[in-house]
């Protein structure tokens, strides 16, 4: 990855398509399932996303295994997808990008009142 491919994020656009070639020959279920957990894991990722590439290949990679073994989407993700997909980015009560924002601004404004105050 070159410096010019980290600062456009080309990089991330060009391994989120062969995200979707792979998801595009999956059974229409598995689809479905997979347009869901890409939705439900965005709020944990960071400004580029960068932190979630990994999540999204290991949980394509599972829908891919257990959908070539012939198993439903029950049988993987259960019924509960948003509950699938918070326990991929971390568990309950993963931060997403909300939080980290929130705590930031928290301290800044601590800092700006600690100087009007001492």
């Amino acid at each position: 990855m070159t410096f010019w491919e980290t600062i456009t994020g080309s990089d991330l656009t060009r391994e989120y398509k062969a995200f979707e070639a792979r998801a595009a020959v999956l059974p229409s279920d598995f689809r479905a399932a997979w347009d869901e957990i890409k939705e439900h894991l965005m709020p944990y990722g960071d400004f580029s996303g960068r932190n979630l590439m990994p999540i999204l290949d290991s949980a394509l990679g599972l829908l891919e295994e257990t959908s070539a073994d012939g198993q439903t989407i029950y049988q993987v993700v259960g019924d509960d997808i948003v509950g699938f997909s918070a326990a991929l980015a971390g568990g309950e009560g993963a931060r997403g990008y909300r939080d980290r924002w929130r705590d930031q601004l928290n301290r800044n404004v601590a800092k700006k009142l600690a100087r009007l105050g001492g």
